[in-house]
């Protein structure tokens, strides 16, 4: 079993006996996600596999929170802005500026990418080292800044 999906595990249960039944929703909605997963794929899912899902999530809730601003529904986007903290509590430290412009850098050195069009291999070498510290959007963005 994975460290990530015991953390979450021993988190459910530390949530059940406190009485909290907030966390325990959000919580036990990230296990549904991460049996579910496994199941779809019939095998145990490693810890990068449970970054990527709760990754996702966090991506899936600020989409959430923007239309739910949008909609002048602070209520809902309050819930949404609280999943965030929940689920952001078993991602890694997220990653400062200088060092995900030091590790663009070194992709793009390591793949070999002279321009645009190679922007792929660099985004290959990059996702698994960024996955659940930082935005994929951003990175992307600083890797055509690099390559443009």
């Amino acid at each position: 079993m994975s460290e990530l999906k015991a953390r979450i595990g021993d988190a459910v249960k530390d949530a059940m006996r406190a009485g909290d039944k907030p966390r325990l929703a959000t919580l036990r909605m990230i296990s549904a996600a991460i049996k579910q997963k496994e199941v779809d794929e019939r095998r145990t899912l490693d810890d990068g596999d449970v970054l990527a899902i709760l990754d996702k999530m966090v991506k899936q809730r600020r989409e959430s929170v923007a239309q739910y601003d949008q909609a002048n529904r602070q209520d809902l986007a309050d819930a949404e802005r609280a999943e965030i903290d929940m689920i952001g509590e078993f991602l890694p430290q997220p990653l400062s500026d200088s060092e995900i412009d030091a590790m663009v850098t070194a992709a793009i050195a390591e793949s070999g990418a002279e321009s645009i069009r190679d922007m792929g291999k660099a985004m290959a070498l990059l996702k698994p080292r960024v996955q659940g510290r930082a935005d994929m959007g951003a990175v992307s963005a600083r890797v055509k800044q690099h390559l443009g």
